[in-house]
């Protein structure tokens, strides 16, 4: 179908394809925040394996030296020491990962948000849009599939 694409089409079109980028961008904070997520938890999982908290509770240290990071520097502070720099290790990794699960949780929660709100934005503008192109004599199909980046810059479909 070649139809003339009204002004206020375009214009809508403009605005949704904002959105689509928008929501481009909103995906990639999510990815992230779940990122952080998924690494805090290994990091918690390192920092409370057997093997680790086996050094809090007197076991054998060698246990823990298979651990990554988290374990690795636990084990470096508890030797020839009373328990206390052990503890104190251990209660810094958990701080750490716990503020990391706290402002990635935060970041997933407001950019879920943000993503529910465009989706709003942009059923109301494709309906708008739609009614527009069925008014300048657009097939409603055609006005539902119309690509909204070649609707912005005018041209036709």
């Amino acid at each position: 179908m070649s139809c003339e694409v009204p002004v206020r089409a375009r214009e809508l079109a403009a605005r949704l394809a904002a959105l689509f980028v928008a929501d481009s961008r909103l995906a990639v904070v999510l990815s992230d925040a779940q990122q952080r997520l998924l690494g805090a938890n290994d990091r918690l999982w390192s920092a409370l394996g057997p093997g680790v908290l086996g050094l809090g509770c007197g076991e054998v240290r060698r246990r823990a030296a298979g651990k990554r990071a988290i374990g690795e520097r636990i084990v470096a502070a508890s030797e020839g020491d009373d328990g206390t720099e052990v503890e104190t290790a251990m209660l810094g990794a958990l701080e750490r990962v716990h503020w990391t699960i706290g402002r990635a949780f935060v970041d997933y929660q407001r950019a879920s948000e943000e993503r529910r709100q465009l989706a709003v934005d942009v059923g109301e503008l494709s309906g708008q849009l739609i009614e527009v192109l069925c008014a300048a004599g657009w097939s409603r199909e055609a006005a539902r599939t119309a690509d909204v980046h070649e609707l912005a810059i005018g041209g036709a479909r």
